[in-house]
């Protein structure tokens, strides 16, 4: 290039930083997902998902802010948008053939030249749109076009020249929608169909390394993992993967008024429902960040994973005192929890991971498996030396 004496300018388009990449410690999560916002809803139920981006993730899964009903839209927001790290699979059970429910004959009425249908999980497929008293079905993209709009919901537009009226007030709509809530703890766990040999839920753990080449190096099942018959499972399949791998389960421990609503109850909860085990890491409370509240495994899981990738894709530095994304803690009833370093500490020394707000902001703190006290074996109950093994 020609040789400048002075100063000289040139500018680049703004781009997305890509994710940094950690193989090791490869996080798995289970759960639910707003497929009927895909292009086709069937395509991936109880099928692994190897994503490398936000983008890839919501292309195959969608994306809904109701996290309580799409979990792993809470873990495809935390590893690609708050840790910005890569890769990670997700499994979703949500089965439109199953989990739905059939709405007939609901009227919407015309609002700014358009009718919406302001209900959640609606499968476009099964979308049957009428004239308000006629008989006939209209023909999707000859009579009306059909989209989501921001919120999720169906919003339909009349074409010109079609048989919808341009004056017409309302009209009759019939369709299935999913229903998540539908969703159980079994379906989570999954199995093996032995007629037709289908495999689901935390099965499918068995799957990834055949069809990916990816060691699952974290199990990780946003809202469920706190039932201790799912955190059973999770603790068996971390140890036996296709006979030859070990990963390491994130579960959550129960915050709620039946469960562990003060931290004092937390390691008594933790004994009694059996979240004991050299494989298993117990969280407590949740993460809040502005209005999005986050289980403590999820965040956890992303910045493990994190903390992997920057020290070479080898997982011997521990998350504990590493940065989680939040501006508070709170438990299942969105109260604050701000736990002191001597509270934090207590719990550490049961084998509970928490989170603190500490020097630098709000850290995960914990360096225990769940198996500590019981076994004081380094091998057994610090997390990066298991993680390690």
């Amino acid at each position: 290039m020609a040789y400048k004496h002075q100063v000289s300018i040139s500018e680049s388009g703004t781009s997305v930083l890509s994710p940094v990449e950690a193989a090791a410690g490869l996080p798995v999560y289970f759960g639910t997902a707003p497929i009927h916002l895909t292009d086709n809803p069937s395509a991936y139920v109880n099928k692994p998902v190897l994503a490398y981006s936000y983008e890839e993730a919501v292309k195959a899964l969608g994306y809904h802010s109701d996290w309580n009903d799409y979990t792993l839209c809470e873990a495809i927001k935390a590893q690609f948008q708050l840790f910005n790290v890569a890769p990670a699979v997700f499994v979703n059970v949500l089965d439109p053939s199953i989990h739905k429910e059939n709405v007939a004959d609901s009227a919407i009425t015309l609002s700014s030249g358009k009718y919406t249908i302001a209900v959640d999980g609606v499968l476009l497929s099964t979308l049957v749109v009428k004239l308000t008293g006629a008989g006939n079905a209209l023909v999707r993209n000859k009579d009306y076009t059909v989209v989501f709009n921001g919120s999720g919901h169906p919003v339909i537009s009349r074409v010109d020249g079609g048989d919808i009226p341009a004056n017409q007030t309302s009209l009759t709509v019939s369709y299935d929608k999913l229903m998540p809530s539908t969703v159980t703890d079994a379906q989570i766990i999954g199995g093996i169909d032995s007629g037709t040999g289908k495999v689901t839920g935390l099965e499918l753990i068995n799957k990834i390394f055949p069809l990916y080449r990816l060691v699952p190096g974290q199990i990780v099942v946003p809202k469920h993992s706190k039932k201790p018959a799912v955190a059973a499972v999770m603790k068996a399949k971390s140890t036996g993967i296709n006979s030859l791998f070990k990963a390491m389960a994130i579960a959550d421990i129960d915050s709620s008024s039946t469960g562990a609503g003060v931290y004092t109850e937390a390691p008594a909860w933790k004994n009694n429902n059996n979240f004991s085990d050299p494989h298993l890491v117990a969280c407590y409370l949740k993460a809040k960040l502005g209005d999005e509240i986050y289980h403590l495994s999820t965040q956890f899981a992303a910045l493990n994973s994190k903390v992997i990738a920057e020290n070479g894709n080898v997982p011997y530095v521990s998350p504990s005192n590493k940065n989680i994304q939040a501006n508070a803690v709170v438990n299942e009833a969105d109260t604050e929890i701000n736990l002191g370093v001597d509270q934090a500490a207590y719990l550490n020394g049961e084998g509970i991971v928490t989170a603190i707000n500490f020097v630098g902001g709000w850290k995960l703190w914990g360096n225990n498996t769940s198996v500590y006290p019981a076994n004081t074996d380094v091998k057994d109950r610090f997390i990066p030396v298991r993680q390690m093994f």
